[in-house]
């Protein structure tokens, strides 16, 4: 579709008649200015959309109802006014202090430009760059690429950081084990990726659910020079630039867009234990006493048990909402039990109804399964235990019979809540049809969609029950969007040496994907059972990331658990206790990520955009702005080289304080259960005391570990740690640092009206520098 004519305006529409030849084949492509650094593309056929609706977007948190937000919704968006030159060959859209979309009329095509720069930050590609195929109805855009760009983001993708010269298909799976480095596609569908080179950074991202394919430099064709490409198979040509001109820019923006992230309850951010041999074994219940025991006598902090889906079980397979009565005689009595452990409970549960589901007529009944086109009949797609159907949350009956599944099976017994597992909606039938909330279309234009909901019932059915409190939802599939519902994380991983490198740079990935609230399975999902010294790596590579949950299916039945090896279990409990200690730093990036889209974990190149050497450095994660965290992920080794990006002052050892330049490389020693951790000078992190479990109401204890010199603030959130007030009445403690006769003098400011149960702040010099005070004097900060 290479020749374009200029139609003019509707609202806030800039309207373009597109063809392969003018009067035939043609479509109409749509340009906004939502923001003054965003700009929207959305390509409409003759016969309308084929999808006339999302469920991704969500500026500032503006939630979507259940049938979908319509596509050209601009609503939640601040829409300046944009001007419409008309030149020859051309059209010029600008916003005042904003971006800038030339559009060439033939051949057709778009470049951006920001405010002040005469090159475009992206353009299409000279040379036929929107194909669409009336045949299959494939969809594809093609953009210039450049010498030097890198490219990040796409959501839970395997590999290197940097995707350059890779292709990834846009699809969901059930890949149990799958390779961290290797395999494609994963459990979520995320069409956004971040362009960063020397014209600086921008973003794009698709707003298409349907199958596609991301080319990111792997195809060269002479004929066209570089390019990278977004290919679907069927869908909406739709399509947002953040103009950046950062990396942090078009994070932040993209998360704000799609909704931002959830704000979990404290808890959530302990250690917690799953594994589907417990729930699986004839003697479920006995074994989680005796886990909870076993955790009182180990000395080790569970704040949470999440139930593998073993406890649906009939003869081996499973089966939502039911619970196995031989292994678990009285349900609520197994969650009083946790919860009076301080473990709260959280159950796994599937979308999929076997054929011979106990329930399985109320569901064909009221006709909320996903239905095969043709037959009327459910479509029918494999599942672990044998073929089944899967509930259509886009049906308001499906969803009231879910949500009644929730209440009456789950949450009345105790449950805290749902774990949203096995929603990547497999169903390979070409014909299979959803509700649609009334509006029927093809499963295939939105799969991910399902996930998408599925979460968002779960997180409103609990919401509902306990209006007052801060909900915690999990899920494993989804699409961009679902971090505004709670948290995800890579999945069923392999156990293996190699998994903890390239996990590392997955878990990043999804962070730059606007998940932030993510983490990893624990000494790894399937294959072997780790060994001593895997085991150990990978609680500490896991111990500093939001979520921390030992999860295993072992080929051996060997569980994971903290004491499965005896001889490292001194060195799990050290790196388990650096977490606690550490947990009002990380409680106060969690806040961070909610209140102001700051992603928790992120690369190096995040905050040091201008040291060439943090590009590609995938081997280490900053958590938050000031902590550097770098995991052992070789085995046999007992020390780590560490690249310590440039930084004025240089770098100290969280431990020690010893002090390092920036800019340089260094050997450390890296014992077992010695998890490497470097400070930025001049930053002040607050620990705690408390070690032994997740407790605002008796959190007393505050310190403020001050390291290497200079002036600088510090932000400490606290409040207490559950409810929805969060907003209104969150304590943020501001922390001054000034030097002033030869000493670090600091001062605090507080925000909000939360009184935690610490009433002062003992300061601590670590490392070498000048003595600490306050500007009375003292070495304590009093609220």
């Amino acid at each position: 579709m290479t020749k374009g004519r200029y139609i003019g305006r509707d609202g806030h529409w800039a309207v373009f008649e597109v063809a392969e030849r003018l009067g035939r084949l043609s479509a109409g492509i749509r340009i906004a200015m939502p923001e003054r650094d965003m700009g929207r593309v959305a390509l409409k056929g003759a016969q309308g959309y084929r999808l006339d609706r999302g469920w991704s977007i969500a500026p500032g948190g503006l939630e979507p109802p259940y049938e979908g937000r319509a596509r050209e919704d601009l609503s939640g968006f601040s829409c300046p006014a944009v001007t419409v030159r008309e030149g020859e060959g051309g059209v010029t859209l600008s916003t005042e202090g904003g971006l800038t979309a030339h559009v060439t009329l033939e051949p057709f095509g778009i470049a951006w430009h920001r405010p002040g720069e005469s090159e475009p930050f992206l353009a299409d590609r000279p040379t036929q760059a929107y194909a669409v195929s009336p045949r299959t109805g494939a969809l594809q855009h093609f953009m210039l690429r450049h010498e030097g760009e890198s490219h990040y983001g796409l959501g839970d993708k395997a590999g290197p950081v940097d995707h350059t010269g890779r292709r990834f298909r846009i699809d969901a799976v059930d890949p149990c084990g799958f390779d961290a480095e290797l395999s494609d596609p994963l459990y979520k569908m995320v069409p956004f990726f971040i362009v960063d080179g020397p014209r600086g950074a921008h973003g794009v991202y698709y707003d298409n659910l349907a199958v596609a394919e991301v080319d990111l430099g792997c195809t060269i064709d002479n004929y066209h020079g570089l390019f990278r490409s977004y290919a679907a198979q069927d869908g909406d040509l739709d399509y947002t630039v953040l103009a950046g001109p950062g990396v942090p820019d078009v994070v932040r923006r993209f998360s704000w867009m799609v909704g931002g992230q959830a704000f979990p309850p404290k808890w959530t951010l302990g250690f917690a234990t799953t594994s589907m041999a417990i729930a699986d074994a004839d003697d479920a219940d006995a074994q989680i006493k005796d886990y909870i025991d076993r955790c009182q006598q180990e000395g080790i902090a569970c704040s949470s048990f999440h139930f593998g889906s073993g406890y649906t079980s009939i003869n081996g397979k499973r089966y939502a909402f039911n619970w196995n009565r031989s292994k678990f005689p009285d349900p609520a009595a197994t969650m009083r039990r946790l919860k009076e452990a301080g473990m709260q409970p959280v159950t796994n549960l599937k979308p999929c109804l076997l054929d011979d589901h106990p329930r399985l007529a109320e569901t064909l009944e009221g006709g909320f399964l996903v239905q095969d086109g043709d037959t009327g009949q459910p479509a029918v797609a494999q599942f672990w235990d044998g073929l089944g159907y899967h509930l259509d949350f886009t049906h308001p009956q499906g969803r009231a019979w879910w949500r009644n599944g929730l209440e009456t099976a789950l949450l009345d017994y105790g449950v805290t809540t749902v774990w949203n597992d096995n929603n990547e909606y497999e169903i390979w039938d070409e014909d299979a049809l959803v509700n649609g909330d009334g509006r029927p279309y093809r499963q295939s234009l939105a799969r991910p969609a399902q996930a998408l909901l599925m979460t968002k019932l779960s997180h409103e059915t609990q919401q509902a029950r306990t209006p007052d409190k801060r909900i915690y939802a999990v899920t494993r599939g989804g699409c961009a969007g679902i971090a505004r519902y709670g948290q995800s994380w890579t999945g069923d991983n392999e156990t293996a040496w190699k998994t903890l490198r390239f996990n590392l740079a997955q878990g990043i990935t999804m962070s730059l994907s606007g998940m932030y609230n993510t983490g990893h399975d624990v000494g790894g999902f399937h294959g072997p059972s780790p060994g001593p010294e895997l085991f150990c790596r990978f609680v500490e590579f896991c111990s500093l990331w939001p979520r921390f949950v030992m999860n295993s299916w072992n080929n051996d039945g060997i569980v994971n658990l903290p004491w499965m090896h005896p001889e490292v279990l001194s060195q799990v409990r050290e790196a388990m206790a650096l977490r606690y200690r550490l947990m009002p730093y990380l409680y106060t990036q969690m806040w961070r990520a909610a209140a102001e889209n700051e992603p928790v974990v992120r690369p190096t190149f995040y905050d040091f955009p201008g040291d060439p050497r943090c590009k590609g450095q995938d081997d280490v994660f900053l958590l938050g702005r000031d902590l550097l965290v770098a995991p052992v992920l070789e085995e046999g080794a007992v020390s780590r080289r560490i690249y310590l990006p440039q930084h004025p002052g240089g770098w100290h050892d969280f431990r020690t304080g010893e002090a390092f330049p920036g800019g340089e490389e260094i050997t450390v020693e890296a014992p077992l259960g010695h998890l490497p951790v470097f400070v930025r000078a001049g930053a002040m992190v607050p620990v705690t005391g408390q070690l032994d479990r997740v407790d605002p109401a008796s959190d007393s204890e505050r310190s403020l570990l001050v390291f290497g010199e200079g002036e600088g603030e510090a932000l400490l959130y606290e409040d207490d740690g559950d409810t929805m007030a969060w907003r209104e009445s969150g304590l943020r403690l501001h922390v001054f640092r000034r030097k002033e006769g030869g000493e670090t003098v600091l001062s605090l400011r507080t925000e909000g009206s939360h009184r935690p149960a610490f009433t002062e702040m003992k300061l601590q010099r670590v490392g070498p520098g000048t003595p600490v005070r306050t500007s009375d004097g003292e070495g304590i900060l009093r609220l």
